[in-house]
């Protein structure tokens, strides 16, 4: 019978081997300096020439913008400011991820976007006299949380905590005295908005009317690219959309010019873009110079109730006060009385006093508008409709631009969520006047105010 197999699965080791194996010396992976570095003292080691800090838009306002200054260690404190700005993107513009993943795996997960890349902001700093700044969009961040929030934090603070190492690693490497802010929310440091352009220009002392618009530039891959052909070391190739405009349009906030990488770094033309909303489609228009009469809403009854139709952001406020109120009307809105079954009571009230009500909701659905034409079947008087035909592109622009400028915004709104927008998008119905309407006004948009409300709302906000 054959012997049984060993259960032992390792090979023996009193067998002869021929010819015998060579020993192998194994390199570590552990540089000179690293050892020497865990054996330096604390007190020792070199300074980490990054202070990273934390700022907010008020001070009521918990900290959203997290801003990294590094100061290399000879540097001259004591030279004057620099009048012309280099500012770039971070990710897919200065550098990408090493791993080849569109979201990098961790602190040390990136290189230069291109080898020439830190090369070029040297020279722009130590020869061509400019200040080099980073500006990056970071929503994935989040530096404080709500004190009602329940969900996990702790890959949100990991996050935090591995964009500081990147960036430490980054600017180590540059070596020139430059600051990285990254906006974590949708505020107003969120690029297009201006908001971390204006703390560059506070941190480094330098009025923002000084600054050398016409040689400053702003650097991002975020160029409303449309989709077509491209170049890389393999030729001709397909190009995909950029996923944004946001930072060619913060330069145009900034007032200065834009490129992308491509064009910067590697002088490759110009591609077509495309933006959703263009303010140059909106030009400014005085009302009180103009040949053409404006819109005018004329009151047909003695009493009578007006229902708006239109998305939030639309208009609807402003047209009510400018034509409505003048004419007597009062306005009910759910906003402010905080639900429909309060508006309705109101609403039945005033026209029992004998006033005109303007009823200044989105009223999006065929259901929600029957609400409001049996109370005026009820209180006999006559039902208008004035139709706000804004686009929603421009709804969204309206709303950003009101909530962030207190000229645009006597009521002190705060900027709504995508749902607003997208929910009444789900709930839109065109009002006919088979409704019950005796007349339906349609609503087109133009900007509607000042030379100086138009120059702000005439950037862009979103």
């Amino acid at each position: 019978m054959a012997p049984p197999h060993p259960t032992n699965k390792r090979k023996t080791t009193d067998s002869v081997v021929s010819p015998p194996p060579v020993k192998r010396s194994l390199q570590s992976s552990t540089t000179k300096s690293a050892v020497a570095n865990f054996f330096t003292p604390t007190s020792q080691k070199p300074k980490d020439r990054t202070t990273w800090s934390e700022r907010g838009p008020s001070d009521d306002v918990p900290a959203t913008l997290l801003v990294g200054r590094y100061v290399p260690e000879v540097h001259d404190p004591k030279q004057p400011p620099k009048k012309k700005i280099a500012a770039f993107d971070l990710d897919s513009t200065l550098i990408t991820t090493n791993s080849g993943k569109k979201h990098a795996g961790g602190a040390t997960d990136w290189k230069w976007w291109n080898p020439q890349v830190p090369g070029v902001l040297r020279a722009l700093y130590q020869e061509k006299d400019y200040q080099v700044v980073i500006l990056s969009n970071q929503a994935g961040m989040t530096l404080h949380f709500d004190p009602s929030y329940k969900g996990p934090k702790g890959n949100a603070q990991k996050r935090v905590t591995e964009f500081k190492q990147k960036c430490n690693a980054v600017l180590n490497n540059l070596d020139i005295p430059t600051t990285v802010y990254a906006a974590t929310e949708r505020d107003c440091y969120r690029k297009p908005r201006i908001g971390m352009w204006k703390e560059v220009c506070d941190d480094y002392d330098i009025l923002q009317n000084e600054v050398d618009l016409e040689n400053s530039f702003f650097v991002g891959d975020a160029g409303g690219r449309v989709a077509g052909l491209g170049r890389s070391s393999q030729g001709v190739v397909a190009a995909a959309k950029d996923f944004s405009c946001s930072d060619r349009n913060f330069a145009h906030n900034a007032g200065i010019s834009y490129k992308t990488p491509e064009e910067y770094f590697l002088g490759e033309k110009p591609r077509d873009f495309a933006r959703d909303f263009d303010v140059a489609d909106f030009p400014f228009e005085d009302a009180d110079a103009s040949d053409q009469p404006d819109l005018v809403f004329e009151k047909k009854n003695a009493k009578d109730i007006v229902v708006f139709c239109g998305p939030p952001g639309a208009g609807k406020s402003t047209f009510f006060w400018k034509y409505l109120k003048p004419l007597g009307y009062e306005r009910v809105n759910q906003d402010t009385l905080k639900s429909r079954d309060k508006c309705i009571q109101v609403a039945k009230e005033l026209l029992a006093d004998g006033s005109s009500v303007a009823i200044d909701n989105t009223n999006a659905d065929t259901d929600t508008r029957a609400l409001w034409v049996e109370v005026a079947k009820k209180a006999t008087v006559p039902i208008r409709c004035v139709w706000f035909r804004t686009p929603l592109y421009i709804c969204e622009h309206n709303d950003a631009a009101r909530a962030h400028n207190k000229s645009l915004n006597p009521e002190s709104r705060q900027v709504l969520p995508k749902l607003a927008f997208t929910g009444f998008a789900s709930r839109y119905k065109e009002p006919h006047l088979k409704e019950g309407f005796q007349d339906i006004m349609e609503f087109e948009f133009k900007f509607r105010g000042s030379k100086e409300e138009y120059d702000t709302w005439a950037r862009y906000w979103i």
